[in-house]
Order: C-alpha cells, then sequence, then structure tokens
C-alpha cells in the first residue's frame, strides 16, 4: 500500500497529526537532516499502525517534507481502518 505524507520536523512531539486531505500529516521531534526525521517518521508509523519494524518504507521524497511511503502488510484492511480510525478530517 503506499500512502502520501505531509512530515513536520522538529516538533515537539512525535504523533500523527492527522489528514490534509488525502495525506497524512506526520510531526516528529528530529530535525531534518542526515535522515533523522525520515527514522523518526518510519518508527511512529510502525508504532502507531501497530506494525512490524521493517514494514514500512519511504517510496520518494527522501530529502522532502511530502513523502510516499510504502507500508508492507499482509492484512492491508485492517491497516486501512486503523489510518481511517486515528483522525477524520
Amino acid at each position: 500500500m503506499k500512502l502520501p505524507i505531509k512530515v513536520i520536523p522538529s516538533s515537539s512531539q512525535d504523533c500523527i497529526a492527522g489528514w490534509l486531505e488525502e495525506t497524512l500529516k506526520v510531526k516528529v521531534k528530529a530535525p531534518p537532516e542526515k535522515g533523522k526525521a525520515n527514522k523518526a517518521v518510519i518508527k511512529v508509523l510502525e508504532k502507531c499502525l501497530d506494525l512490524p519494524k521493517g514494514s514500512v518504507k519511504i517510496s520518494s521524497g527522501e530529502t522532502s517534507t511530502r513523502k510516499i511511503i510504502s507500508i508492507n502488510d499482509d492484512n492491508n484492511g485492517a491497516t486501512l481502518k486503523k489510518l481511517s480510525n486515528l483522525y477524520d478530517n
């Protein structure tokens, strides 16, 4: 499954901040340098979606705040439900 996200680095907390239309907003404490924010985004998504380590990867946008992530999960239906239950628009 592919998911567009908007990363807000150097935030006060690591969390999913809701939806911006079809894009999931993710806040991370890590600064946008040397891949620190990217690693933090992956950890936040794996934790919030209760996914095993290594199941979330950045497909595109490594150096941008707008990214496409790839979720490798056998149960896409459950993951989609978790995503839709995180926040309503």
